[in-house]
């Protein structure tokens, strides 16, 4: 197997954490995260830690480091320690964090639903709401 760069590797846990493939995560002060991850292509394990990505991916945010172990086993009890490092420090602001996740990806398209602001989506006709009409029409036949 290729030997990746620090800056692949780096991009590689990005993406796995941004997928959901984070086993745990934590919220630091400052914007910061640190994350346990075992990447699913190679079994590596990983400790991540990082600040937010304000650049969609075009520059590695400052801060950014990465422990690499080879087992899963030596990644959590590192993970463990550095939570409470970081505890005792005063930096550990929550864990189980889900803040700022996919920050540094482009979502998709934004798709107006029947409880938007705005009912000007092209699948309500006629600015009606022809499912609401008929629950309304339903339960009002139902009441003496």
């Amino acid at each position: 197997m290729e030997e990746r760069s620090e800056e692949q590797v780096i991009s590689r846990l990005f993406n796995l954490e941004n997928g959901g493939q984070a086993a745990q995560r934590a919220e630091l002060t400052g914007e910061r995260y640190v994350s346990l991850i075992q990447d699913p292509d190679n079994g590596v394990s990983y400790v991540f830690q990082h600040g937010l990505d304000e650049t969609e991916g075009a520059e590695v945010p400052p801060g950014t480091e990465f422990w690499e172990y080879p087992t899963w086993d030596e990644a959590q009890v590192a993970y463990s320690q550095l939570l409470a490092e970081d505890r005792k420090a005063g930096e550990l602001v929550a864990t189980d964090s889900e803040e700022g996740i996919g920050d540094s990806e482009a979502g998709g398209a934004e798709f107006r639903d029947r409880y938007s602001a705005s009912d000007d989506h092209p699948l309500i006709e006629n600015g009606e709401d022809a499912v609401g009409q008929e629950t309304d029409e339903s339960s009002s036949e139902t009441e003496p």
